[in-house]
């Protein structure tokens, strides 16, 4: 065990892969705790136990000391428990405590929002309180006093708020720290003003000095004013989001003055699972050494989609949600370019109703060299990152991007808009150097999407060994998730310090 500090965290999530996920979260909250362990902190995470987490599957149990604990929220008195099991990970086994309550959270195969009308449950407010105050249950019932609590996203944004009003003064929570994570800025959890009253805190929170933001109650902005630290998922996307009003969300201010508290670490990504030499989801296993193996899965793609397998004609994959932030309303303006390019494209992903009738419309109106598949298919995923040539990321922001590193390890060269995350690990190819990892564009425009697309197009084309370049310097990335623990643990090591 390397030596230095052992720390206890909790993390607090509300989406824990293999258990539930809606997006990245799922998988941070998964690989992130099952490295410290290994590298010998103590772990424990606290999920809600949603409906459609298999229970039988998991094997979760029941805790006695954690059983039918009651709280109250405004006027209801809510029952709850906290039920147990373990993350098993590749050599360790992390202890997970599911937040167990029918109405809030079993009776709901959907985490946030009803899957029928696609708005957000109305009662939201009350369950992610009960996830906020559960927590500091857990601590008192278990005796088991933590060093750092790590939040994630809005949904955790209370805990911090508890922390410093309502619990500043108790003995069983002393000296504990809290380490707040932006994922996604964008999604902020405002409530009315009457929620106040259901989280219990003091009067004092009751303020634009407290959980307020513009006159609404805000968990995002709870957790960024209440935590001892901030970090989020890159260090360009973390200057991003203060200093520029598009991408702070109307939180510049806050960020700005708390800068010297607010970090950015760069996310992993999983090995066993997204490594073209371990792959088990695509048709043919490659590294840098066989990279001519990678050409079975264009096959397999073109195959997949029903296109004419073209060695020399360059795929473009694209696996990505359809809002107008991941660049939706730019490739829409790009797409009659597009197709007058001699490539075929594929894209995977769902979201705003009318771009996924756009693309179906694409796919009918050009299907000799358009295809996509509107939903998410894992398998599917796995087969775009190994058999595309290229890979398309033209992101109005991206706090981090996945897929972008995915790509990298893959041998598919990215294109990708500077910003964020992608700025941090998209570096532009220099033919005389022979250095970076892919194509990048500046301007947030379809002409130079566009342009930098053909840029690509024109070297696969021409220079076939310029290209394998590209690929190879990719591959060689070192995007492990023992990287980024390491520097969750110099944050934990600044907090506690």
């Amino acid at each position: 065990m390397p030596p230095g500090k052992k720390y206890k965290i909790l993390f607090v999530t509300s989406e824990v892969y293999p258990f539930i996920k809606t997006g990245g979260l799922a998988d941070i909250s998964s690989a992130l705790p099952q490295k410290l362990q290994e590298m010998g902190h103590l772990v424990r995470i606290v999920v809600p136990k949603y409906g459609a987490i298999d229970e039988r599957k998991f094997k979760i149990h029941e805790v006695v000391r954690l059983k039918d604990l009651t709280m109250k929220i405004g006027e209801k008195d809510v029952v709850f428990s906290l039920r147990s099991s373990f993350l098993i990970g590749t050599k360790t086994r992390v202890q997970i405590y599911f937040l167990d309550n029918p109405e809030f959270f079993g009776s709901r195969h959907s985490l946030y929002n009803d899957p029928l009308t696609n708005e957000d449950y109305p009662d939201n407010d009350e369950r992610f309180i009960l996830l906020a105050r559960s927590v500091y249950d857990l601590i008192q019932k278990l005796g088991w006093v933590p060093d750092i609590i790590h939040c994630n996203d809005w949904q955790c944004g209370l805990v911090p708020a508890y922390l410093k009003t309502m619990f500043k003064n108790d003995p069983a929570f002393k000296g504990i720290k809290t380490l707040f994570t932006i994922h996604n800025l964008g999604f902020q959890g405002i409530f009315p003003k009457s929620t106040f009253d259901k989280t219990a805190l003091p009067k004092e929170a009751n303020s634009e000095k407290g959980i307020l933001h513009k006159g609404s109650v805000n968990f995002l902005k709870s957790g960024l004013f209440y935590s001892d630290m901030i970090n989020t998922v890159s260090e360009t996307y973390a200057k991003e989001i203060c200093t520029t009003k598009d991408l702070g969300l109307g939180f510049e201010e806050l960020l700005s003055k708390r800068k010297k508290d607010l970090y950015g670490i760069i996310n992993g990504i999983d090995e066993t699972i997204w490594s073209p030499e371990v792959d088990t989801k695509i048709a043919k296993k490659y590294s840098s050494k066989n990279l001519e193996f990678k050409l079975e899965n264009k096959k397999a793609l073109a195959d997949n989609f029903n296109f004419e397998f073209k060695p020399e004609v360059p795929v473009l994959g694209m696996i990505t949600r359809l809002y107008d932030n991941k660049g939706m309303d730019i490739l829409e303006k790009a797409f009659p370019d597009l197709m007058n390019l001699d490539i075929q494209f594929v894209l995977l992903g769902t979201g705003d109703k009318k771009y996924n009738r756009f693309f179906m419309n694409m796919a009918s109106k050009h299907n000799d060299k358009f295809s996509c598949f509107i939903g998410f298919d894992d398998e599917l995923a796995h087969l775009i990152e190994a058999g595309s040539d290229m890979f398309l990321m033209p992101s109005k922001f991206e706090p981090c991007g996945l897929n972008q590193l995915y790509s990298l390890v893959y041998g598919t060269v990215p294109i990708a808009r500077n910003t964020g995350g992608l700025a941090d690990t998209v570096q532009k190819f220099n033919p005389k150097t022979l250095k970076g990892n892919g194509f990048v564009f500046e301007k947030y425009s379809a002409k130079d999407f566009v342009s930098e697309i053909k840029a690509a197009i024109k070297l696969f084309s021409e220079e076939p060994e310029m290209w394998k370049a590209i690929q190879i310097n990719g591959m060689k990335s070192d995007f492990s998730w023992m990287n980024s623990t390491k520097k969750y643990v110099d944050l934990y090591k600044k907090l506690s310090g």
